[in-house]
């Protein structure tokens, strides 16, 4: 059967079909196009029309009129295959959460508009409900960000109840020097956090700048007394190192002594000052110090030298002052120690090593004759000897009287009486024996 005739098509309905077509087609050949039977999803019609199924009905999609039936039909499927596979990627992006809910529903949107609308043929219907199928996983996927988003804004607010407190407590206290950085630290953080309700967010923010301010406040105040003390401790130990250097050069080798001593409690007690300037104005009161001592020590060192003969002329005093212990003749040891004691002062000066030597065995034999004297005086103290025999007499009355009344309880067979009078007589008997020792010192 014969094909009816194909009328000229003068207006293309699809600009790229007819790019497709004169491409394909020599200009001098135009092939008449044969109706296609009906696929699935589309026909192509005797006047070469495009149309696409759906559940709208149908639509003309385009015109293909330099090619065959088949030809049109794979121009507007290849069609449908890109939209079908920008459809598909876009899925795997929204299944994937590569893409916000928002972004997702822009996106959703779009394509479904050129789905909707295409100058293509397939199963458009089947495209669109394929996105239109994402929707619960959109839905799904923002209410786990909203979960998501809750459990951060709590978690941002329990941090910021947290930073809040900290520096609530650095601000009522005075660590000066560590609290500071801690605050910038707690800033950083702050800053980092995400933010919570515009209420919470602003009520915790006042409360942690006011705690910034008090801290920073209140450690600028105390600086500024630390900076004048330390302004007044250099002053008063600059003075102090002007003395001390005016000191430095005295030969008055015990007076200044003790005035550098006193120099260094007036040290002490000015306080800190700053460091550098603290170490610059020790380093010259140091210095100025141990020129002084230098000079004394070698002067002394000097004098020990001279000196160090009369340490040996002491050496045999003492030799001979020993042996007068121990004391057995007081008189003889008195005369003797006035003696050793001018010849020890004619010896004159020891070297200072030596000094507390020898001056510790001479007051060892002063001490013995001492001792000596005062034992002397009290076995012959009249008062000591008196009360001591009246002693010794009562205590004699006491055993006597008590011998007697052991000798009654005995009599009468009183046993318990005569242990008692026993025991008490045995007490006093020692007390007596005592008492006569004592009396015979002093007679």
């Amino acid at each position: 059967m014969t094909a009816p005739e194909q009328p000229e098509l003068t207006a293309p309905v699809d600009a790229e079909a007819t790019e497709v077509s004169e491409a394909q087609t020599p200009p001098e050949a135009t092939p008449s196009l044969t109706p296609q039977s009906d696929a699935p999803w589309g026909r192509v019609d005797a006047d070469g029309v495009v149309f696409v199924r759906t559940s709208d009905g149908e639509r003309a999609v385009g015109s293909y009129p330099e090619g065959s039936a088949e030809e049109a039909m794979a121009f507007f499927t290849r069609r449908f295959d890109a939209l079908d596979f920008e459809a598909g990627l876009l899925e795997q992006r929204v299944k994937g959460g590569a893409l916000s809910p928002e972004e997702a529903r822009s996106s959703i949107d779009k394509v479904r508009t050129q789905i909707v609308g295409a100058n293509a043929v397939g199963d458009l219907d089947g495209l669109v409900a394929r996105l239109d199928a994402l929707a619960p996983v959109l839905a799904e996927q923002s209410a786990a960000r909203r979960e998501e988003r809750a459990r951060r804004a709590e978690e941002s607010r329990s941090r910021k109840e947290g930073i809040v407190a900290e520096a609530e407590k650095l601000a009522a206290g005075t660590d000066w020097r560590s609290g500071a950085d801690r605050l910038r630290a707690l800033l950083e953080e702050w800053k980092a956090l995400p933010r919570i309700d515009r209420a919470s967010d602003d009520s915790l923010w006042k409360r942690f700048s006011a705690a910034r301010t008090t801290y920073t406040r209140a450690r600028k105040a105390h600086f500024a007394v630390v900076g004048e003390a330390r302004s007044s401790a250099k002053d008063a130990k600059r003075s102090l190192v002007a003395e001390a250097e005016a000191l430095a050069s005295s030969t008055d080798w015990g007076l200044t002594a003790g005035k550098y001593r006193d120099l260094m409690r007036q040290w002490k007690a000015a306080g800190s000052a700053h460091k550098s300037d603290d170490d610059a104005l020790w380093k010259k009161f140091r210095a100025a110090q141990d020129a002084f001592f230098g000079a004394r020590d070698a002067a002394m060192a000097q004098t020990d030298a001279e000196f160090s003969a009369n340490a040996d002329l002491k050496e045999a005093i003492l030799a001979e002052a020993e042996q007068l212990l121990p004391v057995t003749n007081l008189d003889d040891a008195k005369r003797r120690l006035r003696e050793f004691a001018e010849r020890w002062e004619a010896a004159g000066k020891v070297p200072r090593a030596r000094i507390k030597e020898l001056e510790g065995r001479m007051r060892k034999i002063e001490q013995a004759v001492r001792n000596a004297e005062d034992a002397q005086w009290r076995r012959s103290d009249p008062e000591k000897s008196a009360r001591a025999g009246g002693l010794v007499a009562q205590l004699e009355d006491a055993v006597a009287k008590l011998s007697a009344d052991i000798a009654k309880a005995d009599k009468a067979g009183d046993a318990k009486r005569v242990a008692k009078l026993t025991s008490e007589l045995e007490g006093r008997q020692a007390l007596l024996d005592m008492a006569r020792k004592a009396a015979a010192d002093f007679s």
